[in-house]
């Protein structure tokens, strides 16, 4: 099959099984790095972990993670996302499948940096390959459709990896979630990608220096951060806080966590169908911006409706956050795509995941020190709440506009005064 040479050779079939593909590695990735979380209790109780070498356990995973989200994303421009993708992928897989085995707490730490670096390549390698072969005037329902896979990665990952715990035991999930990850590999390497996404950096790439000094990157790195810090919280730590602060089984934990994370995912692709309605007539600012603003203040409410409600309000407020988070998901990755296009945008993503998957460690870690010492969930999701509104600030106002940037334009900016000091 020939390689297309841009975007525009893709057929839509063909570009939407890119997506699909693309959605589907996604959803590999949160199911496989939600299995610790899901399999939480019954690890602790059988290698007596304390709540807070849980915390460390959950914390290491997004410190590797992160570190790691701008070397990727220097690669993926450099060397192909594709290739740097699919070795991501085999990485992790066989990470997962190995925790099975462990049997200290030392090595759940090893296999949990280990899995941080195999899943590092999934955010920026994806966004690049989005921005390559999806027009911008499609790029919510794309990211709607992405958001969807890895918030129904949870989902699938809560329900079946805790129902296989209840029969076969928690080492049975990671057996068998690592060894299906790698079946992703096959329909991978029949797809032949645009040349720009699978070639070295395109000679109208931005140089990094020019990508760094955008207030808008630090903008969507600070939004990112603040939505992160609760969702990697919640992702963590709800099956543990359901099962030992509100009382339910391994069997009804699995099923409330996995109906809340399916009831994100619905919501995500109904949103970004929406946004891509409001990007059409014009209003991509207007569209993405509200969405964000109403996600942030509804997440103050919902985590203070979880830390002082009765359990029906708890409940309300956590299917409630699903909702919300899962509407301002395509915006999360949408938003920089747009910016800065398939030149820079793995790149700019790569910075972007770095700065706000630092979230992961810090709450993560911190959780396990707050339940520790309190031996109550209160503090964390007061935290929580109060994390969520420095996303304001870079959603809103630290980004200007949703629109794509012109390198050339600002890097001509950018030389002006060196030109007018060489001309004295």
């Amino acid at each position: 099959m020939r390689t297309p040479q841009t975007a525009s050779e893709l057929t839509p079939f063909t570009r939407w099984s890119i997506v699909s593909l693309l959605a589907a590695v996604l959803f590999i990735n949160y199911v496989d790095r939600g299995a610790v979380p899901t399999a939480a209790h019954l690890i602790q109780d059988e290698l007596a972990l304390s709540p807070q070498q849980l915390g460390v356990l959950f914390s290491a995973f997004f410190f590797s993670y992160s570190i790691l989200q701008i070397p990727v994303g220097v690669f993926a421009e450099r060397y192909g996302a594709q290739r740097v993708l699919a070795g991501g992928l085999a990485l992790w897989a066989c990470a997962t499948m190995l925790v099975g085995f462990a049997h200290s707490f030392a090595a759940l730490l090893l296999l949990r940096l280990l899995l941080g670096i195999g899943e590092s390549a999934g955010f920026p390698c994806v966004s690049k390959l989005l921005a390559a072969t999806v027009p911008v005037q499609s790029l919510g329902l794309a990211n709607g459709i992405v958001a969807f896979a890895y918030q129904f990665g949870p989902a699938v990952g809560a329900y079946c990896g805790g129902m296989i715990m209840v029969h076969y035991g928690w080492r049975a999930t990671f057996w068998i979630f690592g060894g299906l990850s790698l079946l992703w590999l096959l329909p991978w390497s029949g797809v032949r990608l645009p040349r720009e996404s699978t070639t070295e950096r395109a000679p109208e790439a931005p140089p990094l220096g020019d990508i760094l000094r955008q207030p808008s990157l630090w903008g969507t790195a600070l939004g990112l951060f603040s939505t992160n810090y609760v969702f990697y919280f919640v992702l963590s730590w709800l099956p543990l806080y359901v099962v030992r602060e509100r009382g339910f089984s391994t069997a009804e934990m699995a099923t409330l966590t996995g109906s809340a994370y399916l009831v994100s995912a619905l919501t995500s692709i109904i949103a970004g169908w929406a946004i891509d309605r409001f990007v059409r007539a014009g209003h991509a600012t207007i569209a993405y911006k509200s969405v964000m603003v109403v996600a942030h203040l509804g997440t103050v409410l919902c985590m203070l409706c979880i830390a002082f409600g009765s359990q029906p309000w708890a409940i309300a407020g956590i299917f409630s956050y699903q909702v919300i988070t899962g509407a301002a998901s395509a915006g999360v990755f949408a938003i920089p795509q747009i910016l800065a296009g398939s030149a820079a945008s793995a790149r700019w993503v790569g910075i972007q995941n770095c700065c706000g998957n630092f979230a992961g460690v810090i709450a993560t870690w911190l959780t396990g020190q707050l339940v520790g010492q309190t031996h109550h969930f209160t503090a964390a999701f007061v935290t929580a709440a109060v994390v969520s509104l420095s996303g304001l600030i870079g959603w809103v106002w630290m980004v200007p506009r949703v629109a794509p940037l012109r390198w050339a334009s600002l890097a001509a900016n950018a030389d002006q005064p060196a030109l007018a000091q060489a001309r004295q």
